[in-house]
């Protein structure tokens, strides 16, 4: 299964790309706002979208970390570096100002879902703080829902849903950093 996104409205459209040949042209038209656009089947000549690239989960190891993104109902992946300070989560929407935006087209995220807040502890260790943004399906983690005013300190590998996404907190490899 494929997914192609909507040029006036980033709502994304999944159909088999196997039922298709190569340079074949298809027409769709967005369910949601009705614009009709095309697209031609076959190897882009533009860089692969994120969703269709191989992910290194420890990629982003030597910075500040990363969180692994599944999107629950079509098993996308995608792996969204982290920054110091807050990481304000949530579901990518045209002028949404959030930080650390994630590409779906689940509804029960939010365009402000959660913040995990990156620091340095008094051991100079890099901690990873959840907290709900607040939402309007609420944050889980570890299949607790978080009320507005609970922080909770992450490890690696927790575990953090949105709606129908799950995260999966991946920290920095601390050994022989330089602290930026």
């Amino acid at each position: 299964m494929k997914r192609v996104k909507c040029p006036k409205c980033d709502n994304y459209l999944v159909f088999d790309e196997t039922r298709y040949t190569d340079g074949q042209q298809l027409v769709f038209q967005c369910p949601t706002c009705s614009k009709q656009f095309a697209i031609r089947i076959g190897k882009s000549q533009l860089r692969a979208t994120r969703k269709e690239e191989t992910f290194d989960e420890n990629e982003n190891a030597e910075r500040c970390g990363s969180i692994v993104v599944v999107e629950n109902v079509f098993h996308y992946k995608q792996v969204i570096p982290l920054q110091m300070g807050d990481n304000v989560i949530g579901r990518f929407v045209r002028g949404t100002d959030i930080n650390t935006p994630i590409e779906t087209t689940d509804p029960s995220v939010d365009t402000k879902h959660c913040i995990i807040r990156v620091q340095r502890g008094k051991d100079k260790k890099l901690q990873y703080i959840l907290r709900d943004a607040p939402s309007n399906t609420g944050t889980f983690y570890m299949n607790s829902i978080l009320r507005d005013q609970d922080r909770v300190r992450l490890e690696e590998g927790s575990i953090v849903t949105i709606g129908a996404t799950t995260l999966i907190l991946r920290v920095a490899n601390e050994s022989g950093e330089s602290d930026a």
